[in-house]
């Protein structure tokens, strides 16, 4: 879309913040201008025109700031088509079986804070506490951003690896994190391991004993599937059937990000699939 001519140079504010065109100065009012440049938003681009660096998504009826296109940076914010099916896994969760009165969510690896942000609107009626944490400052900057302009409630950020940055137990931890082996190792993109997966084992591992009595993990991620099987979920299966606590898993999508299997670390697999992983602590 943005390499057609007539779509070199945005024309107004959907093409500057929607599709991340860049625009003549005199496009937008100093009263936005002004706090972009501000807060180092705003760049310029060649032939004297400008470009923001912050982007706009609408999921339902929230809109949400994460990374400019294209997403380069190592520690870019992204939001995409896995946002939208994570949201869509919780809430449907939350329906099956909703929150108690001051329930605790924590939406571990948050990045734009979407998931978490989305289950506390979704949960509202039990007046949760929300915490966020990503090991991205970025990410951080990003959902707190769009905590305060969602107005979700009660919240607290934090900085640090998964769990590692806060204290306690929480009746719904819910996470999306980076699912592939990415060559350049960006923080939204990179989840370590031989495919992508180690960073979804570590979150279960190490969140199972953060939740709360009847407390639940929900986890979507990627699962590379290899030879017809799937080594994440063999990799966790045992780690699960010894924690003893109900736990259901399924294909949310069979195959995504098919352009990655052209790249070295995939020459052996057969397809990446969406994932959605729920285990319930029992009391």
């Amino acid at each position: 879309m943005n390499a057609r001519p007539e779509n070199r140079v945005a024309r107004n504010l959907r093409d500057v913040f929607g599709w991340s065109r860049p625009f003549m100065p005199s496009l937008l009012p100093a009263a936005a201008t002004d706090p972009l440049r501000v807060a180092g938003l705003l760049l310029p681009a060649p032939d004297g025109l400008l470009r923001s660096a912050v982007r706009i998504s609408s999921l339902q009826d929230q809109l949400f700031a994460h990374s400019a296109f294209p997403t380069v940076e190592e520690d870019a914010v992204f939001f995409g088509p896995d946002t939208y099916r994570f949201v869509d896994l919780v809430q449907q969760e939350l329906r099956r079986q909703p929150l108690a009165a001051g329930a605790r969510i924590l939406d571990v690896g948050c990045g734009t804070g979407a998931g978490g942000i989305m289950a506390a609107i979704a949960a509202a009626d039990a007046q949760p506490s929300l915490s966020l944490t990503d090991i991205n400052h970025r990410a951080l900057d990003f959902a707190a951003a769009n905590a305060s302009h969602a107005r979700c409630g009660p919240h607290e950020l934090a900085q640090g690896d998964l769990f590692h940055a806060l204290q306690g137990t929480w009746d719904l931890v819910i996470a999306n994190p980076p699912y592939l082996n990415d060559g350049k190792a960006r923080l939204y993109r990179h989840g370590g391991g031989r495919w992508g997966e180690a960073l979804s084992a570590r979150i279960v591992r190490e969140g199972i004993p953060r939740l709360a009595a009847g407390g639940r993990l929900v986890l979507y991620t990627g699962a590379v599937m290899v030879d017809g099987r799937d080594p994440l979920l063999d990799a966790l299966r045992p780690h699960l059937d010894a924690e003893g606590h109900p736990w259901t898993y399924r294909e949310m999508d069979p195959d995504v990000f098919g352009e990655e299997l052209e790249a070295p670390a995939y020459l052996d697999a057969d397809r990446i699939a969406v994932v959605a992983l729920v285990v319930q602590r029992q009391s």
